[in-house]
């Protein structure tokens, strides 16, 4: 593991001024650094912010400009979700500036432990689980990264006692000296290729979360996940979860974790496949963490999930709706729906560069498709010959045409598989308007 050390007197280039940035900023500014703050767009309020703080924030105009703007510095900052592409990368290289990531800093700034969680899908929901296995074991801890709390600005609270951190490729992928004490993968499958080159370099930065593991620190793994199995590190403990096989698993309807016996699958609120999984990697983790079995199995009992993450909305005439805003890839329309029979799903917006046809392996659960958004065509072609699938040119005009089609026993499903910024400014807007149309089927007002 190379030591990177920033230390006072330094001058950082920071690209992207996002709350991340902002936070990271911040505390360089405290550490007697000079910050050099750039962004592609920055607006008047950014501006505001980056004065109140005593930066001033630029907006290179070309790749030249930027060479010639970082030409005294000493280490460089990419804002997380940063394409692989930009510009940013080959001037930083053409000018052999070490790139730092701000969880590098809080490595270099804060030694309490880390339990650090990644994965396509699950880790927002296994994270905020593990934070509250260790909180009720008695452990206070913080959730932060991927998260409204940058990892840096979560160190600066002294009575925290370990750090759960949600570990997105963007975050990682440049981190050099990163190592958390507890390291988990939970899945892979295509995603971000609108950011990341392809699909190799999206699984090369998974893999960082394991890449300054040593004997004392523990690997915890998906272990039926072909991707995740085939990168598990040699020199660190590891511990395995799975439906069928792995130190935590699934056997005779009773979850085991790291080997024993926890409670039974009927005790969950929530009991859908990847409702099983998170729940054995929440525990796996919990208990690598000092979580007590006590306090796992009152958090898998109590625990009925996130918001836009497969949220019961409600029923009218037999037909149950559904809020999975927060599904923006094929794997996770998968977990959404298998559990289902007869779905009527709603899906598309802004394709993130993910090739969309392994929906088609879906079909044995759909009635139906309605497309959405700037994948709408995308969804059409590739479905239009394996199910019914129509278009809607808005969200009002697809839950109509969901609830026209709707017949007793069928579930109504929002789950996207795309990201939400062509319609919305995030996924939480998508769902709540998606709730709020359907508030009004089930309320009666339709």
């Amino acid at each position: 593991m190379s030591q990177v050390a920033v230390e006072s007197g330094a001058t950082i280039a920071l690209f992207g001024f996002g709350v991340t940035g902002r936070a990271v900023a911040s505390e360089l500014i405290e550490r007697n650094t000079s910050v050099l703050v750039f962004d592609d767009s920055p607006n008047d309020e950014m501006v505001s912010a980056a004065e109140a703080i005593g930066v001033n924030l630029v907006a290179p105009k070309s790749e030249t400009e930027f060479h010639r703007d970082i030409e005294d510095v000493d280490f460089a900052i990419p804002t997380p979700g940063l394409r692989e592409s930009h510009f940013f990368f080959k001037a930083v290289a053409d000018r052999g500036i070490p790139i730092l990531t701000e969880f590098d800093l809080a490595a270099q700034w804060d030694n309490r432990p880390i339990l650090a969680i990644t994965g396509t899908n699950g880790k927002t929901t296994v994270s905020t689980m593990v934070h509250e296995m260790l909180e009720r074991s008695g452990i206070v801890s913080a959730l932060a990264g991927n998260t409204d709390i940058p990892l840096v600005s979560a160190i600066r609270k002294d009575e925290t006692e370990a750090m759960v951190v949600e570990a997105s490729s963007f975050r990682l992928s440049h981190s050099n000296i990163f190592k958390p004490r507890v390291a988990a993968w939970l899945n892979f499958a295509p995603d971000h290729l609108d950011v990341h080159r392809n699909l190799d370099t999206y699984e090369q930065a998974k893999k960082v979360i394991w890449k300054n593991l040593g004997p004392a620190d523990t690997a915890v793994a998906g272990i039926e996940d072909e991707v995740v199995h085939r990168n598990i590190p040699s020199d660190a403990n590891t511990i395995t979860f799975g439906f069928s096989k792995g130190d935590s698993r699934l056997e005779d309807e009773m979850l085991i974790i790291n080997g024993i016996q926890l409670l039974e699958v009927r005790e969950l609120p929530r009991r859908s496949p990847h409702d099983i999984l998170n729940a054995l990697a929440a525990g796996s983790i919990a208990a690598e963490g000092g979580a007590t079995d006590q306090a796992i199995q009152e958090v898998l009992r109590a625990f009925s999930g996130l918001p836009h993450r497969l949220t019961f909305l409600g029923s009218k005439e037999g037909v149950r709706w559904f809020n999975d805003s927060k599904s923006t890839t094929p794997h996770s329309v998968a977990a959404a729906v298998q559990g289902f029979d007869n779905v009527i799903l709603i899906a598309g917006g802004q394709n993130k560069g993910i090739d969309l046809s392994s929906l088609k392996l879906l079909v044995k659960h759909l009635k139906s498709v309605i497309a959405i958004g700037e994948a709408s065509d995308e969804i059409y072609e590739t479905l239009l010959e394996a199910i019914p699938v129509v278009k809607a040119e808005t969200m009002e005009e697809a839950v109509g045409s969901a609830y026209s089609q709707s017949r007793e026993g069928d579930s109504v499903i929002l789950s996207p598989g795309c990201a939400s910024f062509d319609w919305y400014r995030n996924y939480s807007d998508r769902g709540d308007h998606f709730t709020s149309l359907v508030n009004e089927i089930v309320m009666g007002e339709v």
